[in-house]
């Protein structure tokens, strides 16, 4: 089997804590405009999303506080690190995602950056924000299963 460029995937960034307070329903594959240094940290994996949210201005997607470290081999006139970012998607998916938004308490949450044939790409979900007491549970099931595990592993 021949694996050419368009086949490989390299996670920048995954923002974990994304699964833990939201429930994530509907996921988009987006494309990212960056400068090239910030390609270049990206592709290093200078890459932080963890209070980034996707936001609809107008008929656009824009990636709001995602951290992408400045280069350190690039010139002296850097970009800004939080800087807004464009995201790239098909015009009947923004619509999609910005009417979906519309209901009440959903929201757009990126939960992956990675580099796919060349190219940076944000994994994103449509989320509803998940309350204190489903994240309680959370826990309680992982642990459960966790423990779970551990005796069928000593039975073994």
């Amino acid at each position: 089997m021949v694996m050419d460029k368009t086949d490989t995937i390299k996670i920048v960034s995954h923002n974990r804590r994304a699964k833990f307070n939201y429930q994530l329903m509907e996921t988009f594959e987006a494309g990212l405009s960056l400068l090239g240094s910030e390609i270049k940290s990206a592709r290093a994996g200078n890459v932080q999303l963890r209070d980034a949210f996707v936001e609809s201005k107008g008929n656009e997607l824009w990636l709001q506080n995602a951290h992408i470290s400045p280069y350190t081999m690039s010139h002296s006139q850097n970009y800004e690190p939080m800087r807004p970012r464009k995201l790239l998607l098909h015009r009947r998916e923004i619509n999609k995602i910005i009417v979906r938004t519309r209901e009440a308490g959903l929201t757009i949450v990126p939960t992956k950056m990675y580099l796919k044939g060349g190219r940076a790409k944000i994994e994103i979900a449509v989320a509803r924000g998940k309350h204190q007491y489903d994240k309680r549970a959370a826990i309680a099931d992982r642990e459960i299963k966790r423990a779970m595990r551990r005796q069928l592993g000593r039975r073994n």
